[in-house]
């Protein structure tokens, strides 16, 4: 068997990935019996396009279930009470300034299943998440990525 990879998550990653486990328990799996039943009264189950796509549909829902189910099995939680604003770490909001353009940035660091670089939040495991833990207010940091080196000053630190 292979070992699963343990993910970090903050308490509200957590609670976002249980309630979807439950909404696709609880309400989808419900509603595509009903689409397999009523496809079935079309006939024919060999001709049946309805019967075939609800079945795909069935199984990539008891996939993503089976997903969700290992992530939260072998997630490690990190709690709000153990969240400091010493450093930067999960579950904190750092204010950088990018030291070759003069811009500043803000990004939550989250945990990869909770990433969503669109709105500023980064993963621990990223690039740029990766580079700025550990880090300290006042302190300068350069971060190798794909296309080169950032240079931040880390001008904030606070819980997420």
């Amino acid at each position: 068997m292979a070992e699963e990879k343990t993910t970090i998550l903050t308490e509200s990653g957590m609670k976002k990935l249980q309630e979807q486990l439950d909404y696709l328990i609880s309400v989808r799996r419900n509603e595509i019996s009903e689409q397999i039943a009523i496809a079935r009264g079309f006939g024919d189950l060999s001709e049946n396009a309805e019967y075939d796509e609800a079945k795909k549909e069935q199984a990539k829902v008891e996939a993503e279930i089976t997903r969700l189910q290992a992530t939260i099995r072998t997630a490690t939680v990190v709690g709000d009470d153990e969240i400091t604003t010493d450093q930067v770490s999960i579950g904190t909001v750092v204010k950088v300034k990018d030291l070759d353009d003069g811009e500043t940035y803000e990004y939550a660091i989250v945990g990869a299943n909770e990433a969503d670089p669109f709105n500023d939040k980064i993963s621990i495991e990223s690039p740029v998440g990766e580079g700025l833990v550990g880090h300290k207010r006042n302190q300068t940091v350069t971060i190798n990525i794909p296309a080169g080196a950032l240079r931040y000053k880390i001008l904030s630190i606070r819980k997420l």
